[in-house]
């Protein structure tokens, strides 16, 4: 987290910020910590959605198949 923050205004529904509340209630946080990190986390997840899951899948497949190459250079 950066030490320079940004107001802004938005408006929710009444049961979504109920439930922010509540999780920052029970995590002994703040609903700005819940808040950010909800924003953090969708942006995450939007991030990762640009890649096809066919690209993963040959992705993971090449990083199991030269597992020992990835070490070795890792090694080095």
């Amino acid at each position: 987290m950066t030490s320079t923050q940004e107001y802004f205004s938005s408006q929710a529904s009444p049961v979504l910020l109920a439930g922010m509340r509540e999780i920052a209630r029970r995590e002994g946080s703040t609903f700005q910590a819940v808040l950010e990190d909800a924003m953090r986390n969708y942006i995450e997840s939007r991030a990762r959605e640009g890649v096809r899951p066919e690209v993963m899948a040959h992705f993971q497949a090449s990083v199991e198949r030269n597992w020992k190459l990835g070490k070795l250079l890792a090694d080095s």
